[in-house]
């Protein structure tokens, strides 16, 4: 009989995220990866600044909270002064697309071999809900009420086609938690680049469209509809590189 136990990847903590916020789902399959892959007690996390910051609370792994935007910077000094570590960020897309987009393109340039996981909700959720860098084009929050508008603020950034053009990275995909079947690809895409890192392929990122049902002024089940709606014909789902597979 298989019977279903909360993963030791996870730490005892209650999350704190707002109702259909999708934090507390990428930690969950975040950290039954890392227990699968047998490699809780050797990884190191990176908590960026945003909603983000609090996977250290709850992901059951040594961490080390980082300023705005420097998350793979710090990764790369770990990684390179503890090689047998496995080493992920986990980021927000307003930490990673906007001030820390520099260090994590020179990091996938360098190759260097950590895993990036970026939470893309399109907006900064825990500073207000202000425009982000992917924040969709006619799309209201508190710096752009009258919608993002494509002349005044350029286009909503697109990380894994922009990513999967640098020689470094080894693996980019996109994936979505909107509905069952997704989450279990997301979960497979996260494992995914966990192992390409543990068998030193190189630079590994997941992006994963998110919901902010607060910031988006949606009830949780409109935030899931809304994402899948809006947000995919924008970001499409699926693997942009991957070096085994040219």
């Amino acid at each position: 009989m298989i019977k279903y136990e909360r993963t030791k990847g996870l730490t005892e903590l209650k999350t704190h995220y707002c109702p259909g916020c999708t934090h507390g789902i990428l930690h969950k399959l975040v950290a039954e990866v890392l227990e699968e892959l047998g490699v809780l007690g050797k990884t190191v996390g990176i908590a960026s600044v945003g909603c983000s910051v609090f996977s250290y609370d709850y992901i059951n792994t040594d961490f080390q909270q980082v300023p705005h935007g420097r998350a793979c910077a710090v990764a790369t000094g770990i990684k390179r002064v503890l090689p047998d570590r496995v080493v992920f960020t986990y980021q927000g897309d307003g930490d990673l697309a906007s001030i820390g987009l520099a260090e994590t393109m020179h990091a996938a340039n360098r190759g260097e071999n950590i895993t990036v996981i970026m939470a893309n909700n399109a907006t900064y959720g825990m500073t207000g809900g202000q425009m982000a860098p992917t924040t969709l084009i006619g799309q209201k929050t508190t710096t752009s009420q009258e919608g993002r508008n494509i002349m005044q603020h350029g286009s909503p950034m697109k990380i894994s086609e922009i990513f999967s053009q640098i020689e470094g990275a080894a693996y980019i995909e996109r994936t979505s938690l909107h509905d069952i079947g997704n989450i279990r690809k997301t979960k497979k895409a996260i494992k995914k680049a966990f192992t390409y890192q543990m068998e030193n392929k190189g630079f590994t990122l997941i992006e994963v469209i998110s919901t902010c049902p607060v910031n988006w002024k949606m009830k949780p089940r409109d935030a899931m509809d809304w994402s899948k709606e809006h947000m995919l014909p924008i970001f499409p789902l699926g693997v942009y590189k991957d070096v085994m597979k040219p």
